[in-house]
């Protein structure tokens, strides 16, 4: 291995190798189920610390992984140099334009309360501490999607460094072709520093969680199958079976988001307080700035297992997924897509065909736990086979899957002619390499 010492002199930001009192936690990703044997930690201080690194990997045959945080992390990153560019964070929102300029280390929460100043927002995911790069180079499945698509599709630009060192302005009309790949393909082609989108206004906006003991899942699934069958673009649900550890009853619920007024949400909703008794209802008219208290997720680095599915036959996945108790899985995610989402778009995954998606999630407490999460994970994705589409969302897959599983055989090959273009000594190193 090459001695990396030198880029101690050679980068303005912090530079941490095996050994150096750090490194350890350095070197982690925010999933703290993954483990990351690199070579380097890298925090790049500003734009040129990244050009800089990348030179030296160029010239010294060495590859370079991007994480402003790791939530997407694999542990596919043994010998390289992992770089952080959390600290390219400068956020800007043209209200006049409705865009926003966003540095590669931006997180959602950040961009969400620059843009709700002016009464807009992104395209957010449902927490609040991914990175809007990350994010949006694996697609960008927001809670607003089914109005209005991709995250991805909403870039106007990307500020680049390309694997020969260069910074590049990347739009549909220079670049294009890193234009049509980072938009959904990866980032496995170039490292992003910064990237500019359009924002949307929210006139109003009404959501929430409710919560019912598990005895109510069939009429709450039910519920969630009658709505969902002619919901509007603006509404979307997700249908929650959940089963937390030690003696928590098991529980169901539904996440809901709906761009418009409370009147208008709650006539649409009708049918989850028919089922009465909820265990809690958050539902209330909410700023965007309040999406990720819906569901709620951790805002600190923890361990998680997750496996998704797109799903061809809801009834039929749901009969699969109610047959038995769900642990050790804390969670069961259905999510409705439709709408935007399957209408033409020129990103790489192209129209999302499924209406339903679910995803598998466990905590590895312990090794042991995490062999059963694994276990139990398989065992339902068997079960589901005959009613998923035999692809995942980008951004829902796991250790072990790739791009293959994403795209159609005539887009990976786009991809790899791209990224034999771009990059063809292999400088870079995305979560999930489109040659693997």
């Amino acid at each position: 291995m090459s001695d990396l010492n030198d880029l101690r002199s050679t980068l303005r930001g912090k530079v941490l190798l095996p050994g150096d009192d750090g490194f350890g936690p350095a070197s982690r990703p925010w999933n703290l189920a993954v483990h990351q044997d690199v070579s380097a930690v890298v925090e790049a201080a500003d734009v040129a610390d990244v050009v800089a690194l990348v030179q030296v990997a160029r010239d010294r045959g060495l590859t370079v992984a991007t994480q402003p945080n790791g939530h997407g992390a694999t542990g596919d990153v043994q010998g390289t140099i992992l770089l952080r560019t959390g600290n390219l964070d400068d956020v800007h929102v043209d209200p006049a334009a409705r865009t926003a300029r966003i540095g590669a280390g931006v997180k959602g929460g950040q961009i969400q309360a620059a843009a709700a100043e002016h009464g807009l927002t992104g395209l957010p995911g449902s927490s609040a501490v991914v990175s809007v790069t990350g994010y949006t180079l694996g697609g960008g499945m927001s809670w607003f999607g089914r109005k209005y698509g991709w995250a991805a599709d909403h870039v106007i630009a990307f500020d680049a460094v390309t694997a020969d060192g260069e910074i590049v302005r990347v739009t549909r009309d220079e670049n294009a072709d890193l234009f049509w790949a980072l938009r959904g393909g990866g980032g496995d082609y170039a490292i992003v520093t910064a990237l500019e989108y359009r924002l949307h206004e929210v006139p109003e906006l009404f959501g929430g969680r409710i919560v019912w003991p598990a005895a109510k899942t069939a009429q709450v699934l039910d519920a969630f199958r009658r709505i969902t069958a002619d919901a509007p673009d603006e509404l979307t649900l997700w249908c929650d079976l959940l089963q937390f550890p030690g003696d928590a009853p098991a529980m169901v619920a539904i996440d809901a988001t709906y761009l418009g007024g409370e009147r208008d949400a709650r006539a649409l909703l009708r049918p989850l307080d028919e089922i009465g008794d909820p265990m809690s209802d958050t539902r209330a008219v909410i700023r965007v700035t309040d999406l990720a208290a819906i569901t709620a997720e951790p805002t600190d680095p923890a361990p998680g297992i997750m496996r998704s599915e797109l799903l061809t036959d809801l009834d039929s996945a749901v009969a699969v997924l109610t047959a038995e108790p769900i642990a050790p899985l804390l969670s069961v995610q259905l999510r409705h897509f439709g709408g935007a989402f399957a209408r033409p778009t020129a990103s790489p995954a192209g129209p999302l065909t499924a209406a339903y998606g679910v995803t598998l999630f466990g905590v590895p407490f312990t090794p042991e736990v995490g062999t059963a999460v694994r276990a139990k994970q398989e065992q339902l994705s068997r079960a589901l086979a005959p009613w998923t589409t035999g692809r995942k969302p980008f951004n829902g897959l796991a250790s072990g899957e790739s791009v293959s599983d994403v795209f159609d055989a005539e887009t990976v090959t786009r991809l790899r002619e791209i990224k034999q273009k771009r990059d063809p000594l292999g400088v870079f190193r995305s979560n999930f390499p489109v040659n693997a």
